[in-house]
């Protein structure tokens, strides 16, 4: 479900369960912060590339899954996973070759830099659910403005890779065509750089993020278990698993 392997100082984790699109899943999210753990300790690491093996980035919460086990609990392990990317020493590269929803955004803010093929769409379909984006809120607060937070945890509604790029949840957007080099070219300025530097770098720009996580992370998770447990979420889940 969740792979390593390994490319001159790089390690490439790939998320591979295309049957449920790689939802969030509870096996999925201890899989990769069982991966994210070994990583922390690799100092052999300048960077890590996180993707999909498959088309599609993430499809948020497990909805099957959701109906049936403690959310509240499914929520501290997401937002845990988030803070384990956030405070990996080295930096975190996400490469978005198709559509990411929900919780998937979570893992996209809480990297370092992303690379995005220009026709992926993004969406927080929380709201259309009657839950909110709680558990991922965290690290999309620290990335977006106030205005294009509003806007997407508002409306549910789907937002192009130009649109990601402009409310600063993604780095570069490039055609199909152009994917490998510019994924590539990151990893290349990684490696240039001295694993000291990097790691120094990046604890200094994560140090808001994970005061953040700390402070606000129980209350987030608490708020997205409600959420999930109300009747309406619970109808409203059903409903979208039958479609």
């Amino acid at each position: 479900m969740v792979t390593r392997s390994d490319d001159d100082r790089v390690a490439v984790v790939t998320l591979d369960s295309p049957a449920n699109r790689n939802a969030l899943s509870r096996r999925l999210v201890t899989e990769l912060a069982a991966h994210l753990d070994d990583l922390a300790r690799d100092e052999s690491l300048h960077g890590v590339l996180l993707r999909s093996s498959h088309r599609v980035f993430c499809a948020g919460a497990d909805l099957k899954e959701a109906a049936i086990v403690d959310m509240t609990e499914s929520a501290r392990g997401i937002v845990d996973l988030q803070r384990r990317i956030a405070a990996l020493p080295v930096p975190v590269l996400v490469r978005l070759d198709g559509p990411v929803r929900a919780g998937g955004l979570g893992l996209v803010a809480a990297a370092d830099v992303v690379v995005c093929r220009d026709d992926v769409s993004f969406a927080l379909t929380e709201v259309r659910l009657g839950l909110a984006a709680a558990a991922i809120s965290i690290p999309l607060r620290h990335r977006l403005s106030g205005r294009t937070a509003s806007d997407w945890f508002l409306t549910g509604r789907a937002f192009t890779a130009d649109e990601a790029r402009a409310g600063g949840l993604v780095t570069h957007v490039v055609d199909e065509a152009g994917m490998d080099t510019a994924v590539a070219a990151v990893l290349d300025d990684l490696r240039a750089g001295a694993r000291q530097g990097l790691v120094a770098a990046k604890a200094l720009l994560a140090a808001d993020l994970l005061a953040s996580f700390d402070a606000d992370g129980e209350a987030m998770a608490r708020l997205s278990g409600e959420l999930f447990a109300s009747p309406l979420a619970q109808e409203r889940m059903a409903a979208a698993l039958r479609r």
